[in-house]
């Protein structure tokens, strides 16, 4: 029986939270709705402590012992975050608040075993589907086929399959849900990663961020193998020994499991004295710094993942009126359109051509930035997701006849 003030179990496993903004924007917005709200996730660097309360949302954090490295270091990760995150929810439901609602963030695509073991119990299960794992193994993997990639397609049909609810990022992710997964439709919903407008402030420039330089160059997010930062440095390089420019520096902002290999790699081609890797930063020193850039890239490659997948960085630039560069991305220019400027798939060079035009654009750079805040304060804001993510929860939780026919099979 579902409680007059629903409550919420949210998991994830790419990230910790606050630190994974749309897991915690979900989180926070549920719990201004009236919904008790528990998530468990990771510890990682900055977020250690197993357990916190933070604005009124329970956080439960695990470790992660093993770094994986390889395909067989990810399914070892992969089943220990899984075990953990059992044992977690089993904790939560005798001692802590309880939940009639599992919502399992992706990727990995295996708490719909969980999803199942818990609606044995009444409780409704909502798979909130981030990533696309077929198509991220093949851009980490370069293959396309094998064991591990027909599991991974069986893996997601089973979330799919249990799920009552399907919270996705994009117009291609819902495709995939109905298309690959055989959901309905109406049980498919659009949660864009729109950025929280109170959480950014604009800063005046502080020329210090391009080390004397005219412009600055940046570059936002968690560097993965997919992430294609080594096109940017090899753009970078081309903009300075090819092109002649030495009137622009690069920030490199963010951490994760691939930065110090891209970093290297930035040494070893020699661009670090125009190139700044900064790490993880406070959201203070993040909105001083893209307050004070020329442009924000995008350097994500053109595959079967990307092309299908929201860059939540290109709408962050959007927000500070940097004019985007990217490569040429289906769901990138959904993003951006007119904000953007698109290169030609995974090409360095034009890729440093189109940056080297733009930098010379003044008014061009104006007209972008214009049209980027305008979309992000008029439809792209993460306001205008909360209507749908209470819908989808209130699908979940009516006493629906197809729900109750999934729910007994």
């Amino acid at each position: 029986m579902v409680r007059s003030s629903p409550r919420v179990l949210i998991i994830v496993e790419n990230l910790p939270v606050p630190f994974d903004r749309r897991v915690w924007l979900e989180a926070t917005a549920l719990t201004k709705h009236g919904y008790t709200v528990s998530v468990i996730c990771p510890k990682a660097k900055g977020y250690t402590l197993g357990f916190e309360t933070l604005e009124s949302i329970d956080i439960y954090r695990y470790p992660i012992p093993i770094d994986a490295g390889g395909a067989i270091g990810f399914c070892l990760e992969f089943v220990w975050c899984f075990i953990a995150t059992a044992m977690l929810s089993f904790r939560i439901a005798l001692f802590g608040r309880g939940f009639d609602v599992l919502h399992a963030c992706n990727p990995p695509d295996t708490f719909w075993l969980l999803g199942r073991f818990w609606r044995l119990f009444g409780c409704r299960f909502v798979f909130d589907h981030h990533d696309l794992s077929p198509e991220m193994y093949a851009a980490k993997f370069d293959r396309q086929e094998g064991a591990l990639y027909r599991g991974l397609l069986w893996l997601e049909r089973q979330s799919f399959r249990t799920a009552d609810v399907v919270i996705t990022t994009n117009e291609s992710h819902k495709a995939i849900a109905v298309q690959r997964g055989g959901k309905d439709p109406a049980d498919v919903f659009v949660v864009r990663s729109g950025p929280d407008l109170q959480r950014f402030r604009r800063y005046p420039v502080e020329g210090a961020y391009a080390a004397g330089k005219k412009y600055l160059l940046v570059y936002l997010g968690e560097i993965c193998k997919q992430d294609g930062v080594d096109y940017l440095v090899r753009a970078v390089k081309i903009l300075r020994d090819d092109i002649g420019r030495d009137d622009f520096h690069c920030l490199f902002i963010g951490g994760g499991p691939h930065q110090p290999a891209i970093r290297q790699y930035a040494e070893t081609i020699g661009i670090m004295d125009i190139a700044t890797f900064t790490g993880r930063v406070s959201d203070d020193d993040l909105c001083r710094m893209l307050s004070s850039a020329t442009l924000g890239i995008d350097p994500d490659p053109k595959n079967s993942w990307s092309d299908k997948s929201t860059m939540n960085k290109v709408i962050e630039y959007m927000y500070f009126g940097l004019p985007v560069v990217a490569f040429d991305l289906v769901e990138t220019r959904v993003s951006a359109g007119g904000a953007g400027i698109y290169a030609v798939s995974n090409s360095e060079q034009d890729l440093a051509l189109q940056i080297t035009q733009l930098l010379d654009q003044p008014e061009h750079r104006s007209q972008m930035a214009t049209v980027g805040m305008n979309r992000v304060r008029e439809a792209l804001a993460w306001d205008y997701s909360v209507p749908v993510l209470l819908a989808a929860y209130r699908m979940a939780l009516a006493p629906d006849t197809r729900i109750l026919q999934r729910t007994a099979e």
